[in-house]
């Protein structure tokens, strides 16, 4: 498994900045984010010289990027936001293309018109499940014409909460373009070590075969998220499911401040050695 960060953890808008600064901090891989381009995280376009820029600073740093963050939301109430953002994603899967990066990341969406990380109680109804699977062909229609993958999360404030969820997504729109990004601490919220081990555990059986990227970000017991290696998740036992579900691909922190970069590269580098 290869050791990544969110790029977005450190400071700054050109890309030879912020990947000298993941390689610093012990990184390997990372997740970009457009934003560390000086664009907006979902650009109406990308120039071909801020492409030329990052393939420069992958090259300088030898930080490889294992995604693009490709977010919106999915299922926003209004029609004309979710077209919107299905065009943007669209310009980042061009992007990933033009880059070879395999994967750009996706929000499934919340009701919610303002946050598409909040939850909403109408996400559980069939007519957002609907919407969901309207949009999710759409967007596996672009992925198939790029030849890129789409790495879905399952996240409790959005409609795919669960990887149940998200074997159930898998089984309506059939195609090998959706795979995982399979978060630990997105699977549960107030609970304790030995529940989110068995919550963590079932998620990474169901889901084997299709794991893209895991993220590695903690939740202390009262619900709050955390740094890596100081909630409820136990990363050993995590980690070693994953190896025996065949994954060998990265795991990519975040939720961290740049500060704490370095000591969490360190903590996880020791988990992840052979």
């Amino acid at each position: 498994m290869q050791l990544g960060i969110f790029a977005k953890t450190f400071p700054g808008s050109v890309p030879l900045t912020v990947l000298s600064a993941v390689k610093a901090a012990g990184y390997g891989v990372a997740q970009f984010n457009m934003a560390c381009a000086g664009l907006p995280a979902m650009p109406d376009e990308i120039p071909a010289d801020t492409l030329a820029a990052i393939r420069a600073a992958v090259a300088e740093t030898d930080v490889a990027i294992t995604a693009l963050s490709g977010t919106y939301n999915m299922i926003h109430p209004d029609k004309a936001v979710r077209e919107t953002g299905l065009r943007r994603l669209g310009v980042m899967l061009e992007a990933a293309r033009a880059l070879d990066v395999p994967l750009v990341t996706l929000c499934t969406g919340t009701r919610d018109p303002v946050d598409q990380w909040a939850h909403h109680p109408d996400n559980a109804t069939p007519e957002a499940w609907a919407d969901l699977l309207t949009e999710m062909e759409k967007a596996v229609a672009l992925a198939d014409k790029a030849g890129v993958d789409l790495g879905i999360e399952p996240e409790q404030a959005n409609v795919v909460t669960s990887a149940e969820d998200g074997r159930r997504l898998v089984a309506a729109i059939g195609s090998e373009r959706i795979r995982f990004v399979l978060d630990p601490a997105n699977l549960f919220e107030i609970t304790d070590r030995d529940t989110a081990r068995r919550v963590v555990a079932d998620a990474v059986e169901r889901l084997a075969g299709r794991i893209a990227m895991a993220h590695a970000k903690d939740r202390k017991a009262d619900g709050s998220f955390a740094t890596a290696g100081t909630g409820v998740v136990d990363f050993p036992d995590f980690f070693e499911r994953l190896r025996q579900a065949g994954f060998d691909g990265p795991v990519v922190t975040h939720g961290l401040s740049a500060e704490e970069a370095p000591g969490v590269a360190r903590y996880l580098a020791g988990l992840l050695a052979p």
